[in-house]
């Protein structure tokens, strides 16, 4: 791995552990610019922790974290925010009584990045000026990526996006990230919807009882059914 490569997002070894134990251990990967990795596995794997030790939510046990070969294991989560590294949590964390407008104004006050960030939901343009707490479910989820999208991250970390929403919305979402990532943004997509997860992503990371069972290319476990249920079985 080139941990010193630009933007590039390296971790080596990490373990983190939260109370007596770890709970994922010896974590090895390397999200590169314009890349998406999938992060798929059954529910209580350790993968919402994985990103927390990342985006400085929790601190990790051992192991390194580097960020274009710039050491960020023992960064506050203030000080990689400001690096570019976003945190897209579980739950749709908004603002509800604020607009949409306003919402997007929290990450960025600059309006040619928020007229950017919209070109990518077309659906909030005539939702602007509506408090978000008035959207559905799918217009939030869509408000909490375009707020991420507009503090112009290097990397994004996003957790459960399907989680609560209807099928049709998800799916709506996913080529988004696809096309964001594209604009050279490195993408770490947990996802218990691991087929479509897989299906826009170029790696893959397994993640079963707290221990990597597969580091990869995404497609082989598109190819091969039983390589994927192997990695889930650990």
């Amino acid at each position: 791995m080139n941990s010193g490569a630009p933007d590039t997002l390296v971790l080596d070894d990490l373990t983190v552990s939260r109370g007596i134990g770890p709970v994922i251990s010896h974590v090895s990967l390397a999200v590169a610019p314009g890349s998406i990795t999938a992060v798929v596995g059954p529910n209580g794997a350790g993968k919402t922790s994985l990103l927390e030790s990342i985006s400085g939510v929790i601190q990790a046990r051992s192991g390194t974290a580097t960020f274009g070969g710039a050491d960020i294991t023992r960064l506050s989560r203030r000080k990689r925010a400001k690096l570019g590294i976003v945190h897209v949590e579980q739950g749709r964390a908004i603002f509800p009584s604020l607009t949409v407008r306003e919402n997007l104004q929290v990450a960025s006050r600059d309006r040619a990045t928020i007229d950017r960030t919209l070109e990518y939901f077309p659906e909030l343009e005539k939702r602007l000026d509506a408090p978000t707490a008035l959207l559905s479910g799918g217009e939030q989820q869509m408000v909490v990526l375009a707020r991420a999208f507009a503090a112009r991250p290097k990397v994004l970390l996003i957790d459960e996006m399907s989680l609560g929403l209807a099928p049709v919305v998800f799916l709506r979402l996913l080529p988004v990230v696809q096309e964001f990532a594209a604009t050279g943004v490195g993408v770490l997509l947990v996802e218990q919807f691991a087929q479509l997860a897989l299906g826009i992503s170029s790696d893959a990371l397994v993640i079963t009882s707290g221990h990597v069972t597969y580091s990869g290319a995404a497609a082989r476990l598109l190819d091969e059914p039983e390589t994927l249920r192997k990695a889930y079985l650990g």
